[in-house]
């Protein structure tokens, strides 16, 4: 148990500087490449969603369901729950996504009017949006206090970040920012995620019982991020295929890490 040798600091210490270096080391490429192919954007982008599905399937829902059953017997009250707490952080993020102002690279400028606000602060909240989520699922699985939970979370969501983090920084770069905004714009980005994982921790570490309602409430932010965000940008440049094989791949990998880390 993490808990028994980590104290609620390290714990979120650890959850939040994992999902900010990782973040960081996907955006270094940017000074060596000049760009990539929409094709390749959106397999790494197919991968990235793939995890992430597989982090809401195998780490989080399964989990909580597993913990719920060690404390009640009946099932339908077993599934309201599960279901109030994935419907609370899917309408959360989604209010987030309407009320504050940000630009997709692909979807265009959506959410509240921001006249005042620079196109670069807009990329910078859209990609601060998106990754919230992730920062709240590591940072529950921190929290737990059970390996089992959080290795396949922090190691999952580690490993999409990379990805991720290149792609952003690249699609920054061709729309004519420098290296350094979009190193910058990787980097708040980044930072959005840590306060996300030490928000996580912080809910749970203090109350166990809140660690199937909080697993199930970064379930629902991430369901909303991938089915509402990610795959529509996936299908609109003609790779559906190829981005899909690329999911189906990030969604077996988190399979595996999820059985092979909880031995």
């Amino acid at each position: 148990m993490l808990s028994q040798s980590h104290s609620f600091l390290t714990l979120a210490s650890i959850g939040a500087a994992v999902t900010f270096f990782a973040s960081c080391v996907g955006a270094i490429p940017v000074f060596f490449i000049k760009n990539i192919s929409n094709k390749i954007r959106d397999i790494l982008m197919g991968i990235s969603a793939g995890v992430m599905l597989g982090a809401v399937c195998f780490s989080l829902i399964n989990p909580a369901i597993l913990l719920l059953e060690h404390q009640f017997t009946d099932k339908l009250f077993i599934a309201a729950y599960l279901s109030l707490f994935i419907l609370l952080g899917s309408f959360g993020i989604s209010y987030l996504n309407k009320k504050i102002p940000h630009e997709h690279f692909l979807k265009g400028k959506e959410g509240g009017e921001a006249k005042s606000l620079k196109r670069i602060w807009l990329f910078i909240l859209a990609i601060t949006i998106h990754n919230f989520p992730e920062g709240l699922a590591v940072g529950v699985g921190m929290g737990s206090g059970t390996e089992q939970i959080a290795l396949p979370i922090i190691i999952g969501i580690a490993l999409q970040d990379i990805p991720e983090g290149l792609v952003v920084a690249l699609c920054l770069k061709s729309y004519g920012f420098s290296n350094k905004y979009a190193i910058n714009a990787t980097l708040i980005a980044g930072l959005a995620e840590s306060f996300g994982a030490l928000l996580g921790c912080l809910s749970t570490v203090f109350s166990h019982a809140m660690l199937p309602g909080g697993l199930s409430l970064a379930a629902g932010a991430m369901l909303y991020v991938i089915c509402g965000e990610m795959i529509p940008e996936l299908h609109k440049e003609g790779h559906e295929s190829q981005a899909t094989a690329g999911f189906i791949f990030g969604f077996i990998l988190m399979l595996f890490l999820d059985v092979g880390l909880s031995w």
